[in-house]
């Protein structure tokens, strides 16, 4: 026997026919062409007991049967929508709108009731070939969504989680990044310089995906490589340095264009006074003491990896006892509904009046408010929200 031959020996074949004489006959020609596990089905509620009972390779499915018809058998299959063999349609010539209706329903092909034998082989052998290809490319992609996941849950261990570790002083931080896919191009970052300093850090690459992604990880370590680099033991590194030294190793050789938006700041954890600089970036909220309020005015700098030799600058803050910053990337103003609205920042003002101070409070309160404002449309970019508070 040859191994195609020995193949087709593996094929199991479901054939739905009412007719027991058309029944015999295929599976008769089944048999000669190599395919001899053949199971038969005398209607449509029985092709479907079947179905639920064991997996097949392909349906040979007549039209016109008792109790349920080959249309009902496929309406049935195409409304549960589940990984359904491939159904070649048993007709005669003459039901050539019923064919059709097939077709639409998800049918693969059709097979006269003349049953040729070469016509037979070749129908089963390209639908066949068809599903062998699909089953290939299914295993690929589960594959390829695999690794992502994999580098999901990497590129999510860069970012803390450990926030109590990261606050230093009278501070509290929390924080969230939810990726559109399953890399994404944003990032946060709350680190302990000193006993007194805590950087902060919201940044949003340009471009989604395994790029971004990539770029989003060497942005983190550049920044915090830059920061301990300027950290000394007369004070704290100024966020605009940070800032300069990150942009010019992210433009060199940047033939992809990718840029990076950024604010991050450097704040005393025993006073709530610090400096932020912001780069192309949306400016951070303040919350306490009134309606929520954009921290500022700062000055509007570049993003990041446009031009090397970019001196940045940063702008002084101070926070008040009980008062909180917010920090996120575009994806949260720029969350869309199914209507293709905007969530803006008008929205995200009066989520954040409602929220409180305490740094989680705040950031899940902003998450919910972007969920249900989007209704389950898919999420376009990547969110990211940063909150610390200093209690005094």
């Amino acid at each position: 026997m040859s191994g195609q031959q020995a193949a087709d020996g593996d094929v199991e074949i479901l054939v739905v026919d009412d007719s027991s004489f058309n029944r015999l006959v295929l599976k008769r020609r089944l048999g000669e062409l190599g395919y001899t596990k053949v199971t038969m089905a005398e209607d449509g509620v029985q092709g479907l007991a079947a179905l639920e009972r064991q997996r097949f390779d392909v349906v040979l499915l007549d039209l016109e049967m008792p109790n349920l018809d080959g249309i009902g058998v496929l309406e049935q299959l195409h409304a549960a929508r589940g990984a359904a063999p491939p159904v070649i349609v048993i007709s005669a010539l003459t039901e050539m709108d019923k064919i059709v209706r097939c077709i639409e329903l998800g049918a693969e092909d059709y097979l006269p009731k003349s049953f040729d034998p070469p016509l037979l082989r070749a129908r089963l052998g390209a639908v066949l070939e068809k599903k062998r290809l699909r089953e290939v490319a299914d295993a690929r992609l589960h594959a390829l969504e695999a690794e992502l996941e994999s580098a999901r849950a990497a590129q999510l261990s860069l970012v803390p989680r450990d926030f109590a570790a990261a606050a230093t002083g009278a501070l509290s931080v929390h924080a969230a990044m939810v990726p559109a896919r399953q890399v994404g191009g944003d990032l946060y970052d709350c680190l302990r310089l000193d006993a007194k300093h805590m950087l902060f850090a919201v940044a949003d690459v340009s471009g989604k995906g395994a790029p971004a992604g990539l770029t989003m990880a060497r942005t983190l370590g550049l920044m915090r490589a830059a920061a301990k680099r300027l950290s000394s033991d007369v004070g704290a590194p100024d966020p605009g340095d940070i800032l300069t030294m990150t942009n010019d190793d992210l433009s060199a050789d940047n033939e992809s264009q990718t840029f990076v938006t950024v604010v991050v700041g450097v704040i005393d954890g025993t006073t709530g006074t610090g400096r932020v600089a912001v780069a192309g970036h949306d400016l951070p909220v303040v919350l306490g003491g009134g309606a929520p309020r954009l921290l500022g005015p700062l000055r509007r700098q570049p993003a990041l990896g446009v031009m090397e030799g970019i001196p940045y600058a940063s702008d002084s803050f101070s926070l008040a006892p009980g008062e909180s910053l917010f920090c996120y990337s575009d994806g949260v103003s720029e969350a869309e509904d199914n209507q293709g609205g905007f969530f803006g920042q008008a929205r995200l003002m009066a989520a954040l009046a409602e929220s409180g101070t305490d740094p989680r409070q705040v950031v899940e309160a902003v998450l919910r408010a972007v969920s249900a404002f989007a209704d389950g449309a898919p999420q376009a970019d990547d969110i990211t929200a940063l909150a610390l508070k200093h209690a005094g």
